[in-house]
């Protein structure tokens, strides 16, 4: 939730004074970043040190407040090649040490310059290692960003984070999803599209805050991914004669999320392989009977250490979660579709990364293994998704 105003030249070469308020009562001052007025949202930070284009792009960071640990931020500017959506999705960026110059190649506007562009309010010269212990001992909390010459009283400032909507309990999946469906074509040998329906696999993909990567890693591996709204139903689902059906990632509370668990179990029902990741791993967990919680202070980041259960194998992946499944990890658990296990577990702090069912074709994970911005450790669960399809028949499963 953000108001703002784009302020003259002369403010945008002068940082104006900002101030951000915790709900808790802590004040952090600072100057403006970005554009000037004043936003609400969770706080939460992200460890990343490189890939913050794709962060602002997330639709899973809608509604919330990033706060960047990395001190310097900004330093290769803003192209129009990365961003992973139509739009930068934070409520809020807070920074230490804003660029003052950007230097890459395909760099076309500064960072600065994209969040004025875009209404995203920001603060910057603050101590983000002060403000990251802070959610680390009390927990990702509502915050407001204020900045202008005149700003409101601290009292005023506090009681109007306080007056902002939490994350908990927040639908948020169809406020970013596409509104119509749209198709990725698959990618052939040569580099070239294939034409919609000559693709050797068809996959449905429900968009509950997709990121632009995710379809494009399908379709490096011949996928033709139909990309359908968060809203979609088993027979839209079904509509486009998938061989495969997959959850995205997305923002807000899992526990909301019922039409989404009730489809889900329409596909499980009739044994189609799936594959879910972040958003949709909780999807799966609430699919197959499990409760799910909200984090502490959540995982986000791209330097997060998982073990894959089923090689015993150490993945550095990319996170953006604040929710997790939770779901027994030493031991098998047996669902309304058959037994099922974590299959992947955060080395940090033991939380559920990932589902796999033993009894039919499904599995999904809480990270990001598409790895825009992060490390690529993960991108064999795409080829994972791939050998479902080419091992499954589907002789009957489509009707």
């Amino acid at each position: 939730m953000t108001t703002s105003t784009q302020g003259n030249a002369s403010q945008r070469e002068k940082a104006l004074p900002a101030v951000l308020v915790l709900e808790d009562g802590r004040v952090f001052r600072g100057r403006s970043y970005g554009a000037v007025g004043a936003t609400f949202g969770e706080a939460v930070f992200s460890t990343g040190m490189t890939g913050y284009q794709e962060t602002l792009t997330d639709p899973s960071y809608h509604r919330q407040v990033v706060v960047m640990t990395a001190p310097h931020v900004g330093n290769t500017g803003v192209n129009d090649e990365d961003p992973e959506s139509r739009r930068i999705w934070v409520a809020g960026y807070v920074v230490r040490d804003p660029a003052r110059v950007s230097s890459n190649w395909r760099s076309r506007r500064s960072l600065d310059e994209e969040l004025r562009n875009q209404g995203v309010v920001g603060i910057s010269g603050i101590d983000t290692r002060a403000l990251t212990r802070h959610l680390r001992e009390r927990g990702a909390m509502r915050v407001g960003i204020f900045s202008g010459n005149a700003l409101p009283d601290a009292g005023t400032m506090l009681a109007e984070v306080r007056q902002a909507p939490e994350m908990k309990g927040a639908n948020l999946a169809a406020e970013v999803a596409t509104k119509e469906t749209y198709v990725v074509p698959a990618i052939g040998p040569d580099g070239e599209a294939v034409p919609v329906g000559k693709a050797k696999f068809t996959v449905a993909a429900v968009d509950l805050g997709i990121k632009g990567m995710t379809p494009h890693r399908m379709a490096e591996r011949g996928i033709e991914v139909h990309v359908l709204p968060a809203t979609a139903t088993a027979e839209d689902i079904y509509a486009v004669n998938p061989d495969g059906v997959f959850f995205s990632n997305g923002p807000g509370d899992p526990a909301t999320a019922d039409g989404p668990v009730a489809v889900m179990k329409e596909v499980l029902a009739r044994r189609t392989p799936l594959f879910g990741i972040c958003f949709g791993n909780q999807i799966l967990g609430r699919a197959l009977g499990f409760g799910t919680y909200k984090l502490k202070y959540g995982h986000r980041g791209i330097n997060q250490p998982v073990q894959d259960r089923t090689t015993g194998k150490v993945e550095v992946t990319a996170h953006n979660h604040g929710f997790a499944v939770d779901a027994p990890l030493d031991e098998v658990s047996q669902t309304p579709f058959g037994r099922v296990e974590v299959s992947h577990v955060c080395l940090n702090d033991n939380v559920v990364e990932g589902l796999q069912l033993l009894d039919q074709p499904a599995f999904s994970v809480q990270y990001h293994p598409e790895a825009a911005a992060g490390p690529h450790d993960a991108a064999y669960l795409f080829d994972r998704f791939t050998s479902l399809m080419e091992t499954v028949p589907m002789e009957g499963q489509r009707a």
